[in-house]
């Protein structure tokens, strides 16, 4: 658990694999490019439903074709995340990271 989750442009981030799911829901695991678009479980996905909370750009072709490239965007974007999160008391984390976590899977039907 933290107060900020980033993730990697081209990651992805999930509780069950595609394939496993598709086998349980639909019996057939070769279901799971389906499975994959109802998890929702890409970056940009989980950035919009407010799972993680930044996307850390990948170099062209992904983090392996350059890892010293990818590295340096991640030591940015953590570099930044701890500036933001330094200020705060340990009573301040707590609740935001309370706050955080409390709020996921809440929404509202209209």
């Amino acid at each position: 658990m933290g107060n900020r989750v980033l993730i990697m442009e081209n990651a992805w981030y999930s509780v069950i694999s595609p394939e496993s799911c598709a086998a349980i829901l639909w019996r057939d695991a070769r279901e799971a490019a389906k499975a994959a678009e109802a998890l929702k479980l890409t970056a940009p996905d989980l950035l919009a439903l407010g799972i993680v909370d930044r996307v850390v750009p990948e170099p062209d072709g992904g983090a392996h074709r350059n890892p010293q490239a990818a590295l340096a965007h991640l030591k940015q974007a953590l570099s930044e995340t701890l500036a933001e999160l330094a200020p705060l008391s340990p009573e301040a984390l707590l609740e935001d990271r309370y706050r955080r976590f409390r709020g996921l899977g809440q929404f509202l039907e209209g």
